[in-house]
């Protein structure tokens, strides 16, 4: 049986500017001006383009000025690729673009992002906001595994280092972040201090998918959908998460705690790879923990193994599996929801390319993505390459 993305490359990518704030855009103007980008960058109009998917898909000037396109309502950065991918796979589409943007949406600047404080009746009761539930799940490793603040600050410092190396990131120039500085920044919800947490910026980005044939025409390199798939646990920030909280009669393998598990195994064996064949991981950064965690969830470490892995700086600039490169929601950038998981993504995209204008991996053939977290109960993965399927 064919490799279900063997038709599917991703051609073109971009990331808009980005800044703590943006004046004069909204998340659809920043997501049209991504997708203008990204078609430029892969060497294509809208002309070319009868297909959308994003959050703003049905509004979107592109297929105002195009007349029909196939359109998806869709949301996050992995899922919106697959849903893109689905339209050239099925026949339906032979370009598509996956935009994505965050801006004017954090006025109330006295408080935390909306985002962070979802209010109802299942988490206002409990004073639940993002950086609590995410903390939460921290708890539990370390009660566990040992796992220590420092060993957590390690993996904070060495994607805000990526980050100040990057000249596109919102923080960029700032330095080398030490552990010392993650731990001397204030608490924000024990054991997560200041550094240890993502920041709020605007942006946007876009990702330019065309059926394989089209792609050697093009005016980059393509890059590769190996593999991909997602675990969902329960509803994002609705409940509480519960690190050890398994279905009746389930695996505790694939316990909350380790959501993404399944759907790294799956992407992995459908790319034909194993951890060892990944060259760098561009792993979502909500908080420091959840690049122990991921690590560990994904199979590059064994459970309580990771802290250890990632303070002797394996993951740092120069280290054996740099992680996060650009400097990721904690240094690049951080626009709202669907924009920071599509940039995982375009960061894979431009290491394979060896594009990155900061912290390119020498010879980088595979790149895994990822989206989530523990605290919000879903986790996607994709395995990226140069090679064809």
């Amino acid at each position: 049986m064919s490799h279900p993305f063997r038709d599917v490359a991703i051609v073109g990518v971009c990331n808009t500017t980005q800044a703590r704030q943006l004046p004069g855009h909204t998340s659809l103007s920043i997501s049209i001006e991504a997708a203008h980008g990204a078609l430029a960058d892969a060497g294509l109009t809208m002309a070319d383009v009868d297909g959308v998917v994003g959050e703003f898909a049905a509004e979107t000037i592109l297929g105002h000025r195009l007349g029909p396109v196939s359109r998806r309502i869709s949301r996050f950065g992995i899922p919106m690729l697959l849903d893109a991918a689905a339209l050239i796979t099925h026949g339906e589409c032979d370009v598509v673009v996956v935009a994505a943007g965050g801006a004017g949406l954090y006025t109330e600047r006295a408080a935390t992002a909306p985002w962070t404080r979802p209010d109802h009746e299942f988490v206002a009761p409990f004073g639940l906001f993002t950086a609590a539930e995410f903390a939460v799940m921290a708890r539990r490793h370390m009660i566990r595994y040992g796992t220590t603040p420092e060993q957590m600050a390690a993996a904070a410092a060495g994607i805000r280092t990526h980050g100040s190396m990057n000249p596109d990131a919102v923080y960029t120039g700032r330095g080398t972040v030490t552990v010392a500085d993650v731990l001397a920044s204030r608490l924000i919800a024990e054991p997560f201090h200041l550094l240890d947490c993502s920041m709020t910026s605007e942006g946007g980005c876009a990702v330019v998918l065309a059926r394989a044939d089209r792609a050697g025409a093009l005016a980059q390199r393509p890059v590769w959908i190996l593999g991909a798939a997602g675990d969902t646990f329960g509803p994002a920030y609705v409940v509480a998460p519960v690190f050890d909280a398994v279905r009746p009669g389930g695996d505790p393998d694939l316990a909350a705690g380790w959501v993404g598990r399944r759907a790294a195994r799956r992407s992995l064996a459908m790319a034909g790879l194993t951890t060892a064949d990944v060259d760098v991981c561009e792993l979502y950064d909500p908080f420091s923990f959840e690049i122990l965690r991921q690590l560990e969830a994904f199979g590059f470490c064994t459970p309580g193994e990771a802290g250890a892995f990632v303070a002797e700086g394996h993951t740092a600039p120069g280290g054996s599996l740099p992680v996060t490169t650009d400097g990721g929601t904690m240094s690049f950038s951080h626009p709202g929801i669907n924009a920071q998981q599509v940039q995982r993504v375009i960061r894979g995209v431009e290491q394979l390319r060896g594009a990155c204008r900061s912290g390119q991996v020498d010879g980088a053939e595979v790149a895994l993505c990822s989206n989530g977290g523990s605290g919000a109960l879903f986790c996607d993965v994709a395995v990226l390459g140069v090679e064809r399927p």
